[in-house]
């Protein structure tokens, strides 16, 4: 150590980022030597996370903890085994496979689950799936530079998160169900990763592979201040609206777009908006807003009897009733050579969703097919918006996204 500068500080730091507390510590005279004491349980993961940070710098491992083996969860597993050899070669990074589950089973190995293998695995050798034995086990494994991906819709899942960062393992995911649940659980969630020295990071809540969430981090960073955010952020909605204009009825490109795989089953579930109110929230709690869900207003897009159909097929049928009070929207936007769209705005600290018409020097104006847009108006962006634009849903780009905030947390290793 006696004529290398900071031995001591990465070793502590390395110590640190995995969660490991040193307990006392000795530096002999000579410069030859440095212990310390740590708990006994902590000895092998010490001893993997300092092999790694002073024999193996050149080299990251990350281990992967992931659950939900659905299109995302597939499309994410595909991804990594693809470009495995790439990260390897031109980026010094391994990622390492160590726990997969879905609703049904789990499977471990704490050295490696072969990528090629790893659905076969958890389907032929997977015990059965238990949440709370997946999150005992990570904690019990206690592996260096650890991540937990959740690739699932569960609120369970979810709610587990508190307990995975507090065993010093970071998190990406695409579910937004904590996020948007209370402000307080959204606050803790994000102070428990920065005591525990870990990352929390969930770009893919809003809007899918876009770079929405570290955008309008960055722009916070650097000291600009969020006056508006304008923003179509369902894919669902966004086709609905681009396609519409009034030569089609209206219920029609809700039936097209069901078809076409765009909604939900129940279509409803999108043209309530309810989706998009909890991807505007976690932009407004972003950009410093305590807000709650039930304080984003809606603006109801359809007319009340058609939320009240029993069934979908009953919906179709009390939508094609009101298919005049669309035509109406429409010819009243083509009457100012303006466009309907299904907006979301945070302004003054308010956050609401409803139909707007959009003039053509508006950036919502050109949308087309499931596009997703977000228009960042701040103090240094006042003139002209900040607009990202893109795909915002699709099981690729998600795990694109997911792929890329995996990756991210290896600039924050040792």
């Amino acid at each position: 150590m006696k004529n290398t500068p900071g031995v001591s500080g990465r070793l502590f730091q390395a110590l640190g980022k995995n969660g490991i507390s040193v307990i006392a510590t000795a530096q002999g005279s000579s410069e030859l030597n440095i212990s310390v004491v740590i708990k006994n349980e902590h000895l092998d993961k010490a001893l993997n996370t300092l092999h790694q940070a002073f024999f193996l710098s050149h080299h990251k491992i990350v281990h992967l903890y992931c659950i939900g083996t659905g299109l995302i969860g597939k499309q994410l597993l595909d991804q990594i085994s693809k470009n495995k050899k790439f990260l390897l070669d031109k980026h010094a990074i391994e990622l390492r496979l160590c726990g997969i589950a879905n609703s049904r089973k789990m499977f471990f190995d704490k050295h490696l689950i072969k990528l090629s293998q790893s659905l076969h695995l958890l389907d032929t050798e997977g015990e059965p799936m238990s949440l709370k034995r997946f999150v005992k086990r990570m904690h019990e494994l206690n592996l260096s530079n650890s991540v937990f991906v959740d690739c699932t819709a569960n609120e369970d899942v979810a709610e587990a998160y508190q307990t995975i960062l507090e065993s010093s393992i970071s998190i990406v995911t695409p579910n937004k169900i904590a996020n948007s649940g209370s402000y307080s659980k959204y606050f803790q969630l994000k102070e428990t990763a920065k005591n525990h020295h870990v990352k929390y990071l969930y770009e893919t809540n809003v809007g899918a592979g876009l770079p929405v969430i570290s955008v309008l981090r960055d722009l916070i960073l650097s000291g600009d201040r969020i006056v508006k955010i304008e923003a179509v952020l369902s894919g669902t909605l966004s086709y609905i609206f681009n396609t519409f204009d009034g030569t089609v009825p209206f219920s029609e490109i809700v039936k097209s777009a069901k078809e076409k795989g765009y909604t939900e089953p129940d279509p409803r579930d999108d043209l309530s908006c309810k989706d998009f109110a909890r991807k505007l929230l976690i932009l407004a709690r972003d950009a410093g807003q305590q807000l709650e869900l039930d304080e984003v207003s809606i603006t109801p897009l359809l007319p009340a009897a058609c939320m009240k159909a029993k069934t979908v097929d009953e919906f179709f049928i009390v939508l094609q009733k009101h298919n005049d009070y669309f035509e109406k929207l429409a010819a009243s936007a083509q009457k100012k050579s303006e466009k309907l769209r299904a907006i979301g705005t945070f302004e003054n600290g308010k956050a609401s969703i409803q139909t707007a018409q959009v003039k053509s020097d508006s950036p919502f104006y050109t949308m087309s097919g499931t596009d997703n847009l977000i228009a960042f108006t701040t103090q240094r962006y006042s003139r002209q918006p900040l607009v990202v634009k893109g795909p915002g849903a699709g099981a690729e780009v998600t795990a694109a996204g997911v792929f890329a905030e995996i990756i991210s947390i290896s600039n924050y290793l040792v």
